[in-house]
């Protein structure tokens, strides 16, 4: 039986961890950004729950991103993407793939939409 239903990366869960925080406080700060395939697919997400959280602007919901994210994530994530995305139900980023037959590993684009 298959327990995990998460991508292990081949890192530890350390390194894991860290990965997706700061791919995830990344696609907040630029709001677009360019990955290996399953790295975008496993932080979406990451990202979705952080934006639902930064939805209402209260004390918890602040301590809950700073522990998700970096503070300058956080600070843009409750100043100006809960704010822009309150009426928006879900479904707050897009993630196009990128495949070059020359490359080894496909790419893909994660970027908040409008």
């Amino acid at each position: 039986m298959r327990h995990h239903k998460h991508k292990k990366f081949g890192k530890g869960m350390d390194h894991r961890r860290k990965l997706l925080r700061t791919l995830a406080s990344s696609a907040i700060l630029y709001e677009k950004i360019e990955t290996g395939y399953a790295n975008a697919r496993a932080v979406k997400p990451y990202v979705e729950k952080a934006i639902t959280i930064a939805k209402n602007n209260t004390l918890q919901a602040r301590r809950l991103l700073l522990s998700k994210l970096t503070p300058m994530a956080a600070k843009k994530a409750l100043e100006v993407l809960g704010p822009k995305y309150k009426e928006r139900k879900g479904g707050y980023t897009r993630m196009i793939k990128l495949n070059n037959p020359k490359a080894g590993a496909s790419k893909a684009v994660l970027e908040l939409v409008e």
